[in-house]
């Protein structure tokens, strides 16, 4: 079997919808590739409303965490995800990424707790389809 493909969920504060899709990657193309994920302003701390909702659905593992972008750039990347408007913006140039995409999902940190369900459904039906079309 080839080495997996590396990918980064690049988001804001990566607490929340990046460590979604991160989970949600590893948990359901894990077999063709590993995702991190990592913030442009990293809060420090994973989302309680967004961990609880990935231990529920049996994808969180105790490994992910939130990060700031310098721990990762170096990480020779086949793709980088930007998953909110800010990110995409503010994205520094990684030298060893050879793609990009970028697909923004709403933020659902301070909203009632059946929004962050939305946000996983919402990442699950379009990005991981989109993350296996460019890389498995």
């Amino acid at each position: 079997m080839s080495e997996k493909k590396q990918i980064l969920i690049l988001c804001t504060g990566n607490s929340c919808r990046s460590i979604m899709a991160e989970a949600l990657i590893n948990a359901q193309l894990g077999d063709c590739m590993q995702a991190q994920s990592s913030g442009v302003k990293a809060s420090g701390a994973v989302n309680p409303h967004a961990k609880a909702l990935l231990q529920e659905k049996g994808y969180w593992k105790e490994s992910y965490h939130s990060k700031v972008i310098e721990t990762v750039l170096n990480t020779a990347f086949d793709l980088v995800v930007t998953v909110c408007d800010h990110a995409k913006e503010t994205c520094p140039m990684f030298p060893h990424a050879v793609k990009t995409l970028h697909i923004a999902f709403e933020d659902p940190s301070g909203k009632e707790v059946a929004e962050y369900k939305k946000t996983l459904e919402l990442i699950e039906a379009e990005l991981l389809p989109r993350v296996k079309a460019q890389l498995c």
